[in-house]
């Protein structure tokens, strides 16, 4: 029998007395201690918790290529795993929720955490198994050591870790954690300095690739810039920092992005997005010199379609979408006979027709949506207008950056379906053909990875070694071979 250590001892005993209630004569930690109020308060059970098991295999491997700290866990892995396979202990990478993404270390030592559900997919908050440095550090948003029986849960006593915080350089939000989990007998004291400095050196390699990007960004997008003509306008990170504006100082630090749609409003007035490599142009929305209401219809990629008249949003149901967008393609007007056959097929029905253009007259107001023959009164801004007008001006780039999506996925009406084929099927010929890295990266992104190999196989040929995107899209095409 392995000789008694008297500090693992010490902390048994305290766990007992607080949970038993009784006198505790060697106190808690501070951090241990919330930990535990927060733990038994989400109802963790001291003896009988485990992890929940919340994803399979394949669904985490595609959180991972999404994930902020994907480009970092080459750097966690050369600063942590060598150093973790010599002490008999293993290195884990979470998300912001404590779901484990990574982990890597010798084989021995993952073969036991299996048996106690520290594996890929079981989420490790505070809420899920009580106290452990992975939760304890993501919940306190500081790093912290676990050791034995501060751990909530007893099967945990064996283990002690080690856990830092990981935030995003952008934001300062947190977007992980990173642990070395071992042995309670063998762990050292210093491993916790030693994830501190893994957890620092993975946000100052976000932070310089973010620096890059922005770069990047600026060189390409300047010009888009130049393009508006002294107009206001301004180069957009993609969570809506502002890079560059002019005039200057005419935005605030950062725009609010929307969840749908190309409009966003701010304290200085209302402004169009356009999508660019790696980030966005906005420019000042244009007033109609007619007077004309500005009708905004966001159609690519949606399941739930949401108009903007004049900058007020709209709920559409997927018919009045269809309606628009068939008035939209054809500016000069439809019978109620066209739209019955459009969108029913030769079984449609005028009166159908009728009934439901009558709906929409109602939501957007008579001046917009005219009759004999049916059309629209507006200064329509459509962005699959937008990607059909690229192409027929070769502008190939800007056309795979503008598709975020099919047209109106959900919908099956026939002139719908024809015309969201015809748009997908001319927009991936001209980016193969133009062989655009920026134009196929944002193609494969709009389109989901595995509805064309193709794309993503010439796309990975052409990428440079040097590109984050090759290491992302090599990782994506492995596990799906």
């Amino acid at each position: 029998m392995g000789a008694t250590d008297p500090v693992r001892d010490a902390l048994a005993r305290t766990r007992e007395a607080v949970l038993s209630g009784g006198p505790v004569r060697e106190p808690q930690r501070d951090v241990v201690s919330r930990s535990w109020r927060r733990s038994l308060a989400a109802h963790v059970d001291p003896e009988n918790d485990a992890p929940n098991y919340e994803h399979e295999r394949a669904e985490v491997d595609r959180i991972r290529r999404c994930h902020p700290l994907s480009p970092a866990l080459p750097l966690l892995r050369q600063t942590l795993v060598d150093i973790a396979d010599q002490a008999m202990h293993m290195m884990i990478v979470t998300d912001e929720q404590g779901l484990i993404l990574w982990r890597e270390g010798q084989r021995d030592v993952l073969r036991r955490a299996e048996q106690v559900g520290l594996v890929e997919g079981t989420r490790w908050s505070e809420e899920s198994i009580g106290t452990n440095a992975m939760g304890t550090a993501l919940a306190a948003d500081e790093a912290v050591t676990i050791h034995s029986a501060e751990h909530l849960v007893r099967t945990y006593h064996p283990w002690t870790c080690a856990a830092a915080p990981i935030h995003d350089p952008e934001t300062g939000e947190l977007i992980g954690a990173v642990d070395v989990t071992g042995s309670a007998r063998t762990f050292h004291p210093t491993t916790l300095k030693l994830v501190i400095a893994a957890a620092r050196l993975a946000e100052c390699h976000l932070a310089a690739q973010v620096a890059v990007r922005d770069e990047r960004l600026l060189a390409r997008g300047l010009a888009h810039l130049t393009a508006l003509r002294g107009e206001p306008g301004a180069l957009l990170a993609p969570n809506g920092r502002v890079l560059a504006a002019q005039p200057e100082g005419w935005l605030p630090p950062r725009i609010a992005l929307p969840n749908g749609g190309d409009r966003v409003w701010f304290s200085g007035g209302e402004g169009v997005l356009e999508p660019l490599a790696e980030g966005w142009l906005l420019r000042a929305a244009r007033t109609t010199v007619d007077g004309s209401p500005a009708l905004t219809m966001p159609f690519l990629g949606i399941d739930r379609p949401v108009a903007h008249l004049d900058g007020q949003p709209i709920r559409l149901t997927l018919r009045h979408a269809e309606l628009l967008t068939m008035l939209a393609l054809h500016p000069d007007g439809l019978t109620a006979d066209a739209l019955a056959t459009m969108l029913h097929g030769d079984d449609g029905k005028t009166v159908t027709i009728r009934a439901e253009v009558h709906r929409l007259r109602t939501a957007l107001g008579a001046r917009v949506l005219r009759t004999q023959p049916y059309r629209l009164h507006a200064r329509v801004d459509a962005d699959f207008h937008a990607v059909h007008d690229a192409l027929l001006a070769g502008r190939i780039r800007d056309a795979a950056l503008g598709y975020r999506g099919p047209l109106l996925p959900r919908s099956e009406a026939p002139a719908i379906r024809e015309e969201r084929e015809l748009l997908a099927a001319a927009l991936r010929t001209a980016v193969l053909r133009s062989g655009d890295i920026d134009a196929m990266w944002s193609l494969a992104q709009n389109t989901g990875s595995t509805d064309d190999p193709e794309l993503l196989h010439r796309l990975h040929q052409r990428l440079p070694r040097p590109d984050p995107r090759r290491a992302i899209l090599g990782a994506q095409l492995s596990t799906e071979t």
